[in-house]
This record gives C-alpha cells, structure tokens and sequence, in this order.
C-alpha cells in the first residue's frame, strides 16, 4: 500500500453510522461485491455507484458509530476508497477498519475546509494532506497497522505469517 496518494473528496456530516454505510435489509445479500452497492443509501442512494477507487471520504466527528457490525468496514474496503478522513471514529468500526485493510486517518481541520470534489494529496511518509495551497497534519500509522494494510487486512495478515 502506497504511503503517498491523491484522490477525490466524498463529503460526509457527522455521527454516520453503520446503518447508514449498509442498511440491516442488505446484509442479507450474498456477498459483499452486491451490498457495496447500497453504501449510504439512506443519507445518499447514488453515492456508492459515484464513488471511484481512490476516492476519499472526508467526515465529522463519530464516524462509524452505531453498531459493531463489520460489514460496513468491508463494504467501505470493496469500494477501494484511499482513506476515510474524520475528525473522530467510533473505536469498533476503527479496528474493523483497519481489519479490513481501510485506512482511516484523523483530522479536525479538512472537513470545515474542503468541497466535494475537491483533489487530496496525502503524504503519510511526511503525515501531511494537501488541499489546494494548504497543508494538514495526520497522525503517524504505527507500524503494526501498516502491516495489516499492506496485507489487505488482518485475515491476510495472519494467513500470510502462518504459511
């Protein structure tokens, strides 16, 4: 997983919880390829089809809270989004996240500032965001998160140690 990216922004309110990224009558589709498609159908029902890999969502505060299911971090990951960017996260739906081999960074300034539509560049190595002629700090990634990332998750990870 590359530690230097660009992307588009999806905008978000605050306290987005799992039943809006996925919607309990989805959960009982097959698999997860056919649930993405409804990711925030309730707050916005053509986002999932809107978003592209590579994009990045930029959020409030409480990002993922609600329930602990795991399937919205899954869902998030199978869209391929760069990141989700929020000023703060549900702690659950944060492991699931990571679990899941998404990423999530923290940043209490990017969601007052940017548009939707507006281009990131993110820069991990320096903790840096970019937004037009502005700079942002991140929070480091601890190296034990890098590596469930790069894997593709913790599954991955685990599978990948023990072969």
């Amino acid at each position: 997983m590359s530690r230097i990216f660009a992307g588009r922004v999806w905008k978000l309110g605050d306290d987005i919880d799992t039943d809006i990224i996925i919607p309990t009558q989805f959960l009982a589709l097959e698999s997860v390829e056919e649930m993405k498609k409804y990711a925030f159908n309730p707050l916005r029902p053509d986002l999932a089809e809107l978003i592209r890999p590579g994009d990045i969502i930029v959020a409030g505060k409480n990002f993922g809270c609600g329930s602990s299911r795991e399937q919205a971090a899954e869902i998030l990951a199978a869209l391929k989004l760069s990141c989700i960017i929020a000023k703060s996260y549900a702690r659950i739906f944060y492991r699931n996240a990571f679990n899941n081999g998404l990423l999530l960074l923290e940043n209490n300034e990017l969601d007052d500032l940017c548009q939707e539509g507006d281009e990131l560049s993110v820069n991990l190595e320096t903790s840096r965001i970019l937004l037009g002629g502005r700079s942002f700090s991140v929070a480091s990634i601890p190296d034990d998160l890098w590596q469930m990332l790069a894997a593709g998750g913790l599954v991955p990870m685990m599978r990948k140690r023990n072969s």
